[in-house]
């Protein structure tokens, strides 16, 4: 699958950061986790950290999949509104999985200062809309959240000028969010996860997975075989094909970084942005760079998502300097990804019961690595022995 295209900004900056080796042997396992991305480098964390032995095989250089062209923001909400999901999944459920989404960014913060990586930051999120036609939208966004314990504000058009410098109409305030490298944190993860002697074999494709009661027989395009008790899918969009069922819509979605800016306002670096309005659009910065994301489209076509990104991009630029018209944002790299969405915006996560001896860590949409977090704590937590570790509304069987 073709999941990106174009020059996604955190792997141009950190560039082919480590390099692994490529299988060339039969191997023998007692876990395998197929995807070295993000996913796959938190999973082989907590097992190893549980004593649970295991290794990890991707078919492409390690974090070249989606984990490269992530913008890597780390937010509690899910990309389906509280107070909608309150509606489609129950009340306390819905709480629930916004908890866990916020208790994930703390798990997160705790594993990047144990493994000695620096560019996990937290800071605050402004979740905003500058079209009275959100107003509504807004409002009960707020009551839900101020209602289930959230630490919100509900900002009018002034006091967002003031704290933030540009002009809409109302926002929610939150304290609850982080921004991070994805790319950069999945190969400090390993590299970690290495000195504790997990395996992790790159460029090593499986072109066949053959699942019995006692054991998991996979084969590389090289005809090398590993087998294993037990297999994790951590391989992302990539995963549905192990899944008769549709679990999942495929869309693109579009990027862009700005050249440093000198002097950026204080407000911008220590905050992350979500327009909430139609097209929506989000924010954050690095490195004295302005990163936009958004402009999403209903359809997964490598060909035909190239061949608009630059349009796409520099619309992202129009919305950006619409909010800040006084900030020169000068486009120097773009890309594309592919986007996928749940029907309710949650992941799935543990056993699918077509696939003997597997488990998959699928987290989908804005909320990819929060969502993988959660997946190696419960998937490792039902290895060993825990049958309630999945809350059903991330199971299969919801």
């Amino acid at each position: 699958m073709d999941l990106s295209s174009g020059y996604p900004y955190f792997l141009l900056k950190n560039g082919l950061y480590q390099k692994f080796e490529t299988l060339r042997n039969d191997h023998v396992t007692p876990v395998v986790i197929m995807g070295g991305g993000i996913s796959g480098a938190l999973m082989a964390y907590q097992l190893i950290k549980n004593g649970i032995e295991c290794t990890v095989v991707d078919k492409r250089p390690i974090g070249l999949g989606s984990t490269s062209a992530s913008t890597s923001l780390l937010q509690y909400e899910i990309d389906t509104p509280l107070h909608k999901l309150i509606k489609q999944i129950g009340r306390d459920e819905a709480i629930e999985a916004y908890k866990l989404c916020g208790k994930a960014i703390d798990m997160l913060k705790e594993i990047a200062e144990e493994i000695g990586f620096e560019a996990l930051k937290y800071c605050n999120s402004l979740y905003f809309s500058h079209t009275k036609s959100k107003n509504e939208f807004l409002k009960n966004e707020f009551e839900s959240r101020n209602n289930a314990g959230f630490d919100v504000c509900y900002l009018n058009e002034e006091e967002i000028f003031r704290k933030h410098g540009f002009h809409c109409k109302e926002a929610i305030y939150s304290t609850k969010a982080a921004k991070t490298d994805a790319y950069l944190f999945t190969h400090f993860l390993h590299k970690y996860n290495q000195s504790k002697n997990v395996k992790i074999y790159e460029s090593t494709n499986i072109k066949n997975v053959r699942h019995n009661k006692t054991e998991i027989e996979l084969t590389t395009d090289n005809s090398y075989v590993i087998r294993a008790k037990k297999v994790i899918y951590a391989t992302g969009y990539e995963a549905v094909k192990q899944v008769d069922k549709s679990i999942i819509k495929l869309m693109s979605t579009y990027a862009c970084v700005s050249e440093r800016i000198n002097n950026l306002p204080d407000a911008l670096k220590e905050t992350i942005f979500w327009n909430t309005d139609d097209p929506y659009m989000y924010f954050r910065t690095d490195d004295q760079r302005i990163i936009i994301g958004g402009r999403d489209e209903n359809y997964y076509d490598p060909e035909k998502r190239e061949k608009i990104l630059y349009k796409k991009t520099d619309r992202l630029k129009q919305d950006f300097m619409k909010l800040f018209p006084g900030i020169e944002f000068k486009i120097q790299f773009s890309w594309a990804g592919t986007f996928g969405s749940t029907k309710d915006g949650l992941p799935y996560i543990g056993p699918y019961e077509k696939k003997p001896n597997s488990y998959f860590a699928l987290g989908f949409g804005g909320n990819g690595i929060t969502f993988s977090v959660l997946a190696a704590d419960m998937i490792t937590r039902l290895i060993k022995g825990d049958d309630n570790a999945i809350p059903k509304m991330f199971s299969f069987n919801r």
